[in-house]
This record gives C-alpha cells, sequence and structure tokens, in this order.
C-alpha cells in the first residue's frame, strides 16, 4: 500500500512540474501531453510590429531548447529568426513547442513570416 502511494505522490508532483514547463511559452499558454508534446500555435505577445498588408513570402525560424530542465541553449527570439529568412515587415508569428516525457528533452521554436 505504501509503494502504491509514493507512486501516486510521484505521478501528482510529475504533473506539478510539467505545468511549469508547458505554460512559460511566448505564444501563451499551450496543451501540453505528459508523454510527448508537438504544438504549434500563433504568438500572442509579440515585441515586433505586424503589418496584416505585408505577404507571408518568406518564412524565418529560431529554436532553443533544454534538457532534463538543467541545460538550455540556443536563441528562439522574433529576431534571430528575422535576420535568419532576411524579413524586414512581418506579417505574423507562430510558434512550435516540442517536448518529451515531462520535459526531458524541450524545444521552442518561433516562426516568423513576412518579407
Amino acid at each position: 500500500m505504501k509503494i502504491l502511494a509514493m507512486i501516486l505522490m510521484a505521478a501528482v508532483v510529475c504533473l506539478f512540474f510539467s505545468g511549469c514547463v508547458s505554460n512559460m511559452f511566448p505564444g501563451g499558454p499551450t496543451p501540453a501531453g505528459g508523454l510527448v508534446t508537438s504544438v504549434r500555435s500563433p504568438s500572442q505577445c509579440l515585441t515586433v510590429a505586424t503589418d496584416a498588408s505585408v505577404t507571408g513570402s518568406k518564412c524565418g525560424t529560431a529554436s532553443a531548447g533544454a534538457f532534463l530542465g538543467l541545460f538550455a541553449f540556443g536563441d528562439s527570439s522574433v529576431d534571430a529568426a528575422m535576420k535568419q529568412a532576411g524579413i524586414k515587415k512581418v506579417h505574423h508569428v507562430d510558434h512550435e513547442i516540442n517536448s518529451f516525457l515531462l520535459g526531458v528533452w524541450f524545444q521552442d521554436t518561433t516562426i516568423v513570416y513576412g518579407e
């Protein structure tokens, strides 16, 4: 009985920690799976002006990742994605979130569309 209680407690703690990992995205709260997450959503909090008259003919990406919540690396900024594709005017921005096993491996990709 003690072992079952410990397993249940560990599962609850893991779910609480996964909430921290899954809701800090620049695109706003994003649905997250406990084992695998692969979600693309529009960015809601932008630091760059968008222009609806601009075509989305170019697409630039920039990624950052983390491993075990201990090591983080990369640049997933809007600016880095714009530079990667040579974008001067932004039409819209999306974010793609990929995670495996409650954040053992995590990747956030910013996708900028514009010209």
